[in-house]
């Protein structure tokens, strides 16, 4: 598959063991490719300016702006731009809040790989 027709992905997380899981299960996969990663708010805005993802995975919490005004501030300029947020936290109203700005998606962080890479696909098909 060449590097044209896979999904990319950018991922955004404070944690960097986190975002190396990511990154691991994203190389795994033959239709994927991690594009970029960002451990804050204001470098995933540069980030997906720069790279213009397929989809995008947010952390809830970042360090200088919640992943809710991340995810609104891109969604401002681009519209169609698929974002699903992973979080820790069960039942959220951050959550709630990104679903209602337009998420894709509300994953928790314990999920089995198999089920985020099921979520990309989704995502990247235009589904919820």
């Amino acid at each position: 598959m060449s590097e044209e027709t896979r999904i990319r992905i950018l991922c955004v997380d404070d944690h960097p063991l986190f975002r190396e899981a990511i990154a691991t299960v994203i190389k795994y996969q033959a239709d994927m490719l991690l594009v970029g990663e960002a451990a804050n708010g204001t470098d995933a805005i540069r980030m997906f300016k720069e790279h213009r993802p397929d989809v995008t995975l947010m952390d809830l919490r970042l360090p200088d702006m919640s992943g809710v005004y991340t995810l609104i501030a891109i969604r401002t300029d681009v519209p169609e731009a698929r974002i699903i947020m992973l979080t820790t936290f069960e039942g959220n109203a951050d959550a709630q809040r990104a679903l209602e700005a337009g998420a894709c998606a509300y994953l928790l962080k314990s999920m089995p790989p198999k089920d985020l890479v099921a979520a990309i696909r989704r995502a990247h098909a235009g589904q919820s």
